[in-house]
């Protein structure tokens, strides 16, 4: 099967719900896929040929909470480097850093443990959704502030959100 048959076979199962979680908001449902256990094995395989392709190499995957999990650990595994949770605040224990982020109509907060990230290293930051970009954008400041050059991997990203 070729790379975009692939990508069309994963983009055709992701299912679409109107007006969830309020009205307006067109929720992309990755867990479609995930419940479709031959779709998701060419999930997997995309995002990890995805992930080996990237020059130069990624010395760990980074996640964001939750859904994002589902995908690092995996490509994390293939690819053999270490996973780094990213999650909200107060979720991790020991030596954390931090960063605030602003969303629609709110402020929210992310952390990552410091003695998991070294200065120097390339960190691929997974999600499996990419909207407005403050999340994603915060994920990237952690990796930053850490000393370390971050590179993303999304799997579905929003264009039709109007400003």
């Amino acid at each position: 099967m070729s790379r975009l048959s692939k990508i069309n076979l994963i983009k055709n199962t992701i299912k679409s719900y109107p007006d969830f979680p309020k009205p307006g908001v067109l929720f992309r449902d990755i867990f479609a896929v995930l419940n479709q256990p031959d779709v998701a094995a060419v999930l997997y395989e995309v995002l990890c040929e995805e992930a080996k392709s990237i020059s130069p190499p990624v010395d760990c995957i980074a996640a964001l909470d939750a859904r994002g999990f589902l995908f690092g650990t995996i490509i994390a595994k293939e690819l053999n480097i270490p996973f780094v949770p990213i999650r909200k605040k107060g979720k991790l224990p020991g030596d954390v850093q931090s960063v605030r982020y602003q969303l629609e109509y709110r402020e929210d907060e992310v952390e990552i443990q410091t003695e998991t990230i070294r200065p120097g290293q390339r960190v691929l930051i997974v999600d499996d959704l990419l909207a407005t970009g403050g999340t994603l954008a915060a994920a990237v400041q952690l990796i930053t502030k850490l000393g370390a050059d971050a590179v993303c991997l999304i799997i579905i990203e929003l264009t039709d959100l109007e400003e």
